[in-house]
Formats: C-alpha cells, sequence, structure tokens
C-alpha cells in the first residue's frame, strides 16, 4: 500500500507532513509513502498582510483540488488554516494529539510584552494576536510580518521588529523554541480556534485511507478543536477575523469540555469573552457563538477591513 501527501513548501509543513508519515509508518510497517510538494496562495503572495488576501482556503485550497483529482490521498494541514467546513468529498480523516497551543513571543532585545518600550514595534500576520497585544499594550506599534516561521524569526533576530509574535508549535516543531523570549498565557493571549493541531484530510469515500488515519486519532484533541471550530463557524468567521478559542477536557474521564470564546476589536478596545462547559463539542460551540453575538459580537466583526469569509 502506498499513500501520496500533499504538503505545502515550507519547512514547518514538510516537518508536519515527516511528522505524520513516521508516526503512520510505525503503525503500518509495510506501508510506502511520498510527498507532492503544492504551492498555496497564501505562500505566493508575501508582499500584503494576511487579512487583506485572508478569505477561506488561502493556505489549503490547491491542496484540497490535488485530493479531488485523485492525485494525493492526503494533504496535511495546520487545522488552524483549515476552513471550517470541507469541500464535498473532502473529510478530516485524522487529528492527531496536539501540541503546544500558545503563542511565543520573540525579542532581539530581551524584551516581553510588559517591557517592551513606548512605540515599540510588534510584528504579526494575525489580526486576532495584534488585537489581543494592543488590549494590553495599546501604546505600541503593530505591523505586518510575513513569511516563513524561519523567515519572520530571522527578521526578529535581525532587529526589524522590536518584537514578533509567533504560535509556539511551529517554534517547538522546527526546535526553534530556544529563541523565545516570553511564552503568552491563555490569560494574556488566546490562541486560533485549532491551533497547535495538525489535520490530515482526504476524500471521504477512500476507505483505506481513513482507515489507516485512525489509528493516529486523538479523541480528546478532535472534541476541544471541534468546540472551537464550532465557536469560529457560528459567528461566520474565518481564519483571518480576530476571533480566538481554547477548549480543554475537564478531568481524565469525564466527557465535558470547558470552552471560551473571544472575539476583540482590531484596535483591542473592545472585546467579547464567553465561557461554558457541555459534552457536545459542536453544540457548546454554536451556543457560545450565539451568546457573543448577543452580546455584541456582530458589531465588532462588521467593522472588519475584509468581509468574513
Amino acid at each position: 500500500m502506498k499513500l501520496t501527501f500533499a504538503t505545502r513548501p515550507s519547512a514547518l509543513a514538510r516537518w508536519q507532513t515527516q511528522w505524520v508519515i513516521n508516526a503512520l509508518q510505525k503503525l503500518h510497517p509495510n506501508l510506502q509513502c511520498e510527498e507532492k510538494v503544492i504551492t498555496t496562495q497564501g505562500d505566493k503572495i508575501l508582499d500584503k498582510p494576511l487579512p487583506e488576501i485572508g478569505g477561506k482556503g488561502l493556505f489549503t485550497q490547491e491542496l484540497e483540488s490535488e485530493l479531488l483529482n485523485g492525485e494525493v490521498h492526503c494533504a496535511v494541514h495546520s487545522l488552524k488554516d483549515l476552513p471550517v467546513e470541507n469541500p464535498a468529498g473532502l473529510t478530516v480523516g485524522c487529528i492527531p494529539a496536539r501540541a503546544e497551543v500558545r503563542d511565543a513571543l520573540i525579542s532581539a532585545n530581551g524584551y516581553t510584552v510588559s517591557t517592551l518600550p513606548k512605540g515599540a514595534s510588534v510584528g504579526t500576520s494575525s489580526l486576532r494576536r495584534a488585537a489581543q497585544i494592543l488590549s494590553l499594550r495599546p501604546d505600541i506599534k503593530t505591523e505586518s510580518l510575513r513569511g516563513n516561521v524561519d523567515t519572520r524569526l530571522r527578521k526578529a533576530l535581525d532587529g526589524q521588529y522590536d518584537a514578533i509574535i509567533l504560535a509556539g508549535a511551529g517554534l517547538t516543531r522546527l526546535g526553534l523554541d530556544s529563541h523565545v523570549t516570553e511564552w503568552l498565557s491563555l490569560e494574556v493571549m488566546l490562541p486560533a480556534p485549532g491551533q497547535g493541531a495538525l489535520a490530515i484530510q482526504c476524500r471521504t469515500d477512500d476507505q483505506t485511507t481513513l482507515e489507516l488515519l485512525a489509528k493516529l486519532e486523538d479523541e480528546s484533541t478532535r472534541k476541544a478543536v471541534t468546540a472551537e471550530r464550532a465557536f469560529l463557524q457560528g459567528l461566520g468567521g474565518g481564519c483571518a477575523v480576530p476571533v480566538a478559542a481554547y477548549a480543554r477536557r475537564i478531568g481524565d474521564w469525564r466527557l465535558e469540555i470547558e470552552l471560551t470564546g473571544l472575539v476583540i476589536s482590531p484596535d483591542g478596545t473592545r472585546k467579547i469573552q464567553v465561557t461554558g462547559r457541555g459534552s457536545d463539542s459542536r453544540l457548546l460551540g454554536h451556543q457560545l457563538a450565539q451568546q457573543a453575538l448577543a452580546e455584541g459580537a456582530n458589531e465588532i466583526l462588521s467593522i472588519l477591513p475584509i468581509s468574513n469569509p
């Protein structure tokens, strides 16, 4: 049996795909695997801030096309980049155990959020991160930061920004977490829905591939990220909107999870945070989204510079 995996060209995407391949081959020793590198729109357009080009499938659409055409069996995505609705004929066949969920601040001068000088420049490609850091430090300036993890890290270490903020999972996966100046607690910065988790996408009718992937599935991670993405879906948003969510399983044996969701204005001056518990992930996410909308989240989302995908 041989599986072909679609992957983006970045070092992180290749690492993630190779991790999945290695894990599958340990479970299925006779399985042969190969990669097919595919460049997405998000990889090509590097001279504009993500919110200006953000939309459904910015980092995933080309990989999904290869799946639907039957050119590959699987595509490995960072779950936070994957639209909340799969195209017809595709499904998320497997979500392995989640990695680091926190964001990390990196500064060549060793600054932390509290010690950044007034007017400091903080680079980020995320409206969510920019809004939350401005909520804490309205005196600083956030600036667009594009490129792969290693490119963005180099810009920080070269002093092009006083600090940058990156997803911690990418740094730990690439062995670059020694550069982290400050790990941002979940009380300081909630992550994007699905952050730190991988999604292996395949065709809905490909039972052979689905059966191979099943042994990599982590039930707790699936339950948590389903709630987070249901919250995002309930708000009508995509990965480019300033929405954060984090869910965790309560206790080792209980089926209940706790979800916290956040909608925050781009300048950080207004935010709506909701928290709830439940055993049905999708229902909990949608219920909290409705609560956030009732509290005025739609007003925040309506002032964004782009339309919600």
